[in-house]
């Protein structure tokens, strides 16, 4: 059975989506937040998402941008919003097809058999191997020597960011601003304390880490 994901904050759209949905064969889950629906995705990954753009706390085309971070799943926008600015913002952030409401079940059906028939089906969130770690970015979970790391949010969020961008340079600013928020890129201290806990939980040898490094004044990198 096909998975679909529908994400909307209207609980009567949302109710009538997943009833029409079901009935025509798919396997429906939902949610009524970007967050939500983010955590969904990576927890089971479906086989395509049906996002509304005007959520409580995300703008759905924040969360197109994050989904594409780590997913290539095939994205139906389904919004209010009918100016061609949003359709084409939506659209660059990564949404495979846009639909405007009020629309027809039949056309929205037709939509979606369309989205598969391009797709080529589900997909797993990438898994970063190294000689020392493991992380696995659908399921939020890091292994060690086969055992559970546990990390906190703020663990979890500075790694991820790193191991989503391989050797890349990720700068102090940029970290601090993607962790803990924009007000806080001055903050180095808060990088310091975290990346030594990081260390200490993933690397052989924290005096001489081989994978989580330091690139003195200027940021972190991170190499498999």
């Amino acid at each position: 059975m096909t998975a679909v994901l529908v994400v909307d904050d209207d609980p009567y759209l949302l109710r009538a989506l997943r009833i029409t949905l079901q009935a025509h064969g798919y396997d429906v889950a939902t949610a009524a937040d970007g967050r939500s629906a983010l955590l969904k995705a990576s927890q089971g990954p479906p086989a395509l998402v049906v996002l509304d753009l005007g959520l409580p706390d995300l703008d759905g085309t924040t969360v197109i941008r994050e989904l594409r971070s780590w997913s290539r799943v095939p994205v139906l926008v389904l919004s209010a919003r009918h100016g061609s600015e949003d359709k084409v913002q939506a659209l660059d952030a990564g949404a495979d097809d846009y639909i405007t409401k009020p629309f027809g079940l039949d056309e929205l059906l037709a939509r979606l058999r369309a989205l598969l028939r391009r797709s080529i089906g589900p997909e797993q969130a990438p898994v970063i191997t190294t000689d020392a770690f493991t992380v696995d970015l659908g399921k939020r979970r890091v292994l060690r020597d086969g055992q559970d790391v546990r990390l906190t949010p703020t663990e979890w969020n500075m790694l991820e960011v790193l191991v989503r961008n391989p050797e890349k340079l990720i700068t102090q600013q940029q970290l601090l601003s993607e962790v803990w928020g924009p007000a806080y890129a001055k903050e180095t201290n808060y990088l310091r304390v975290y990346m030594a806990q990081l260390r200490r939980k993933l690397e052989p040898d924290t005096a001489n880490p081989r994978h989580l490094l330091t690139e003195p004044g200027i940021g972190y990198r991170f190499l498999p």
